[in-house]
């Protein structure tokens, strides 16, 4: 395929078995979309596990693109999805290793270093209701219009109105707090 091939030929390409067409797609979009991760998790393992998740599970759910978004468009409410699974999987691991002693403390300190040492905004970010925060990621790091995070969110253009003025709330809350 040469690179002048839009993303809708590409994925529907792939949808239908081609090796080429998807390895063009993660070519151009892997990038994007590991720092797309990466603002939603905070942590760069965290993203690159969500980003190898997206990647093995991406060419079946090619199948069932049908070009009614633009493609970084699907692919982000792909990755958005599968961020969701995976805080759903991580809240049932977490539930699970309630009482797990010095290990389970041990890991907990550890996750509370590692979240200390993010920046002020990713922290701030980290602090935020996940919904609030996968808006911001998509309007704020990915420059997304409203119109099209509401696409991506599966939301209406108010809704994602409102929770960007709840953003601002918070974060202008967690400054006065810091100061």
């Amino acid at each position: 395929m040469r690179m002048t091939t839009d993303d809708d030929a590409l994925a529907r390409a792939a949808g239908s078995g081609d090796r080429d067409a998807f390895a063009a797609l993660l070519a151009r979009h892997y990038d994007r979309l590991f720092a797309f991760a990466m603002r939603l998790t905070g942590l760069r393992a965290e993203a690159e596990d969500l980003t190898q998740d997206i990647c093995l599970a991406l060419p079946a759910k090619l199948k069932s693109f049908r070009s009614e978004a633009r493609f970084t468009t699907w692919l982000y409410r792909v990755a958005v999805n599968a961020a969701h699974d995976r805080r759903r999987r991580a809240a049932t691991h977490a539930k699970a290793a309630d009482g797990w002693g010095d290990w389970e403390i041990a890991r907990r300190a550890s996750d509370a270093e590692t979240c200390d040492a993010l920046g002020w905004l990713e922290q701030a970010m980290g602090r935020l209701k996940p919904d609030l925060r996968d808006t911001a990621v998509l309007i704020l790091a990915e420059e997304l219009t409203q119109a099209e995070a509401a696409t991506v969110l599966g939301l209406s253009e108010g809704t994602v109105a409102w929770r960007m003025s709840e953003v601002k709330k918070a974060l202008r809350t967690l400054a006065e707090e810091e100061q």
